[in-house]
């Protein structure tokens, strides 16, 4: 193949994926690793670079490696560790849901931060950089994905915008802010900071010839992994959506202006001259699979007229509270009247998750983001063809297809952005 290949690696909380794609956007190679393989304890710095090792090597043996000219990386938002001067690491990471119980620490976070800050919360990156600031020896705090970027290139000193958002790096005027000082942090370990597809450093030697590429292998910044799935669908232009429906429903829409609204979560992400603004619903497939299988999910399906409505105003959730597209903790579930046989009732639940999905983007709109013009789908619900009816019917836009599912491919196409910077396109 001769042309220009671009790798991305994406690293979740069970394994590492790694695919290979071309200027086309065409997807040549993939290969995949579970952290479990490696090791009991999915934290361990060393058992991540196993996994992504292995699903990079797997991808190689696919392609001439003589035409892979950058790599991209990402990863967990909101997982960090302390790092010595070499990049090794001085403790054991927090995760993405950790939570910090430092009343103390949250208090002086609570005391200087702007509203519209995505460093708010016990999870936050900011909240675990000031924990790890006092590792001895610590010379750098860094993303997940910056240490995997770090062990291709051989230094650590470099994160993306997207990854620093939540440790309160400020999107707008593109700086580590002076309020993060006021706060107890100390700045100085915290990473430069570039826009997510900018290339970091060509690859370290020793690393290059290990994996048997060339030297002039460029690293690009990478970005989160739900940064990277939005990516990964192909969706390019302002009013674009991307819903995602896993266990929670969660809305993401490409504007042309940010967004912030941190009393439902909503804060924006640059991402290739554009912003990435969303939300996240209690509601979605949890509730689904409450009451039925996965496998009496798709036959019910089968039996749902998505044309001919139930008429029920349903608001599936598991408890009362919601988040998006209200706010409310005591925001009550509707799931009755039950119909009487099931493939009505699925329906209905259908029907309601696909009405707040609706909502949720009117949210958005209400909030000064451009209309939804299209939408693509993730996740498991993506697949069944009545849900998919319903929600056409409920959003009347236009449905293409995700050009992928994966993660990985959303970080490609950054390392593609890398490869037109540096004029290797």
């Amino acid at each position: 193949m001769s042309t220009p290949l671009a790798i991305g690696i994406d690293l979740g909380t069970s394994g590492a994926r790694a695919v290979v794609m071309t200027p086309g956007f065409e997807i040549v190679a993939q290969g995949a690793a579970k952290l479990a393989d490696f090791g009991a304890n999915p934290r361990d710095p060393k058992i991540w670079w196993q996994a992504v090792e292995v699903a990079l090597k797997a991808v190689l043996v696919q392609v001439d490696r003589t035409w892979v000219h950058a790599i991209a990386v990402d990863a967990t938002s909101g997982t960090l560790l302390p790092v010595d001067g070499q990049g090794v690491p001085l403790a054991e990471p927090l995760m993405y849901d950790d939570k910090v119980g430092d009343e103390a620490l949250l208090a002086r976070i609570a005391a200087v931060i702007p509203a519209e800050s995505a460093a708010h919360g016990t999870t936050s990156g900011l909240a675990k950089a000031l924990v790890f600031q006092s590792v001895p020896g610590v010379a750098k705090i860094l993303h997940q994905a910056d240490w995997i970027a770090g062990r291709l290139a051989g230094h650590f000193g470099t994160t993306d915008e997207n990854n620093a958002l939540k440790t309160g790096y400020d999107p707008i005027d593109r700086h580590w802010p002076d309020w993060l000082a006021a706060a107890g942090l100390r700045t100085a370990l915290l990473p430069r900071v570039v826009a997510p597809g900018a290339p970091i450093e060509t690859i370290e030697p020793a690393m290059a010839k290990a994996l048997g590429l060339s030297e002039e292998v460029e690293i690009i910044a990478g970005t989160t992994d739900g940064c990277a799935s939005f990516l990964a669908t192909g969706a390019d232009r302002p009013g674009d959506g991307v819903t995602a429906l896993g266990s929670t429903l969660t809305l993401k829409l490409l504007c042309d202006r940010p967004i912030f609204a941190p009393e439902f979560g909503i804060y924006s992400h640059r991402l290739n001259g554009m912003w990435l603004a969303g939300g996240a619903s209690n509601s979605g497939g949890k509730v689904l699979s409450h009451f039925f299988s996965a496998d009496e999910i798709v036959r019910l399906s089968a039996a749902v007229d998505p044309d001919v409505s139930t008429g029920l105003d349903f608001y599936p959730l598991l408890e009362p509270g919601e988040r998006f597209p209200v706010l409310d903790p005591a925001w009550p579930p509707r799931l009755t009247p039950r119909p009487a046989d099931d493939a009505g009732f699925l329906q209905a639940m259908l029907e309601g998750i696909s009405t707040i999905e609706k909502l949720g983007y009117d949210r958005l709109a209400e909030l000064g983001a451009p209309p939804l013009q299209s939408m693509r789908s993730l996740g498991g619900g993506a697949s069944n063809p009545a849900w998919t009816a319903i929600r056409q019917n409920r959003l009347g836009v236009p449905f293409p297809p995700a050009h992928s599912q994966e993660a990985a491919a959303g970080t490609a196409r950054l390392a593609l952005i890398g490869l037109e910077a540096v004029g290797d396109l």
